[in-house]
């Protein structure tokens, strides 16, 4: 099965936490995919996490390829944007997600996260399998 995973439970991939067990678990699907933005909100995270001295430097960089390979198919921003722009406007909530939104409405699979305003939002959409993690 193609899940759509965002960087809320792919970070947990690689920084341990309540709900890592849980993420690890979906590795093992089919296919999982993510727009390109996921590489930018995992470093964020690991960027965090150094920040406060949890990951070293080097530890950091390891973390974010380690996330990164799990996936099968990263998709570019552009094919996204105007579905993602729109999605935004309507549910009156920040592009970002919208993109991983409007991927999974693309592909018809569910989208898995961790952000439980998102679920909140998101639970408008009939048409987009929107899971917990």
């Amino acid at each position: 099965m193609t899940l759509v995973i965002d960087a809320s439970v792919a970070a947990l991939w690689v920084l341990p936490q309540p709900g890592s067990e849980r993420a690890a678990a979906l590795r093992s699907q089919d296919r999982l995919i993510a727009p390109t933005l996921v590489a930018a909100e995992i470093g964020s995270a690991l960027w965090k996490a150094a920040r406060r001295g949890d990951l070293s430097r080097a530890d950091a960089l390891a973390a974010l390829d380690v996330a990164l390979r799990h996936f099968d198919v990263l998709v570019p921003l552009e094919e996204q944007r105007a579905r993602a722009l729109e999605l935004a406007i309507d549910l009156q909530h920040p592009i970002y997600d919208c993109f991983y939104l409007a991927l999974a409405a693309r592909e018809r699979c569910p989208y898995i996260t961790a952000d439980k305003r998102l679920l909140k939002v998101g639970a408008k959409l009939k048409a987009i399998d929107l899971r917990a993690l």
